[in-house]
C-alpha cells in the first residue's frame, strides 16, 4: 500500500462516526496530507486506502521475531489471532485458546510491530455473553495486550456488542462469512454467503459498520457477494478467501509461508517453504554434533 495520501480535493472526507451514529471527519487527515514514513498505520489510514482504491495486507503474528519481521516488510496489519490455538498451541481447532493464553503474545507482536496496526481477536467465550463482557475483554486487550484494535466473528446479532465497545473507546474489526469460532454450529468448513444467503450477508455487514466497526473480514465468501459487500458499505473490507474485491487480504502466517505441513485450503497461497528449510538446518546440526563437526574451534573460547 506504500504512504497513504488523503481523499483528493473536493472529494468527500467522511468516515463512519467512533460512536457509530452516522458521518463525521473525526480522525481523517485534512486532503492532501499523507501518512508520515515511518508513522504508525491508524485505522483512518484503512479508511483512506479504501476511498482512494488502494489495498493493504494483513498477517497474523504470534510473537517477537515475526512480528518484526512483517512489521519491516511493510505489512499494514498484523492480527494476534485466535489462530495461535492450532498454530501455537496445538488445537484442533480455535475454540480452546482463552484471553490469558493470547495476552502475552498480544504483548509481544504489540511490542516488535513499530509502524503496523496491530489487531487482536477476542477467543470463544470471552464476548458472546453480553456487551458488558465484551467490553471488559476488550479492554484488557488494549490495557493488558498493548493492542490497538480487537476482532469479533459474528452478524448483525453484535451490533449492540459493536456499539457498546466502540463507545468504550475500543476499535472493533467485524468477522463475518464463515468464522472458525462457530464451526460446530456452520457444521465445518463450509463456504458462506451462496445464494439467498448472500443478502443476509451484506445486511450484518452494513448493520455492523453502522455500529461502528472501522473495517468488516469476510472469510471463504463467494468473490461476487464479497465484492457487493465492499460496495455496500463505506468502511474497508478484509478478505481470507473471498476473492480480489476488498480493500486488504490476510492470511495465517505459517500458512503464508509454508511452516505449517498438510493439506492447505484453496485460498492460500505459499510463497516460502520454511518447514523444510528449518528441516534442513535441523537435520544438518544434528549431523553435525553427533559427528563431532560441531562446535568447531571458531566456536569454542
Amino acid at each position: 500500500m506504500g504512504p497513504i495520501s488523503s481523499p483528493e480535493e473536493g472529494t468527500s472526507g467522511e468516515v463512519l462516526a467512533p460512536n457509530g451514529t452516522g458521518l463525521s471527519r473525526i480522525g481523517v487527515p485534512e486532503p492532501g496530507t499523507p501518512r508520515r514514513p515511518g508513522s504508525r498505520i491508524r485505522t483512518h489510514h484503512l479508511q483512506l486506502a479504501k476511498y482512494n482504491g488502494e489495498r493493504f495486507a494483513m498477517l497474523t503474528a504470534y510473537e517477537q521475531y515475526s512480528a518484526e519481521i512483517f512489521d519491516q516488510a511493510g505489512i499494514e496489519v498484523l492480527l494476534v489471532g485466535d489462530s495461535a490455538s492450532n498454530n501455537v498451541f496445538g488445537n484442533e481447532n480455535s475454540l480452546p485458546v482463552t484471553v490469558d493464553e493470547l495476552l502475552p503474545l498480544c504483548r509481544a507482536v504489540s511490542r516488535a510491530a513499530k509502524h503496523a496496526l496491530v489487531v487482536a481477536d477476542l477467543p470463544f467465550g470471552s464476548y458472546e455473553v453480553s456487551a458488558g463482557q465484551a467490553v471488559a475483554t476488550g479492554v484488557r486487550f488494549l490495557k493488558e495486550g498493548l493492542a490497538h484494535a480487537v476482532k469479533i466473528e459474528g452478524g448483525s446479532f453484535f451490533t449492540e456488542t459493536v456499539r457498546a465497545m466502540v463507545q468504550a473507546g475500543i476499535p472493533v474489526m467485524a468477522h463475518i462469512g464463515f468464522t472458525p469460532q462457530s464451526e460446530h454450529a456452520l457444521g465445518g468448513y463450509r463456504v458462506q454467503g451462496r445464494g439467498d444467503d448472500a443478502d443476509r450477508l451484506i445486511q450484518d455487514a452494513v448493520a455492523l459498520a453502522e455500529a461502528g466497526a472501522f473495517c468488516v473480514l469476510m472469510e471463504m465468501v463467494p468473490a461476487e457477494v464479497a465484492a457487493a459487500v465492499d460496495a455496500a458499505i463505506s468502511v474497508p473490507t478484509v478478505g481470507i478467501g473471498a476473492g480480489n474485491g476488498t480493500t486488504g487480504q490476510v492470511l495465517v502466517w505459517p500458512d503464508m509461508a509454508g511452516l505449517r505441513g498438510g493439506r492447505m485450503a484453496r485460498f492460500v497461497k505459499q510463497y516460502a517453504d520454511i518447514r523444510s528449510t528449518l528441516s534442513d538446518a535441523a537435520k544438518a546440526y544434528g549431523d553435525e554434533v553427533r559427528s563431532g563437526q560441531f562446535p568447531g574451534p571458531e566456536h569454542t573460547f
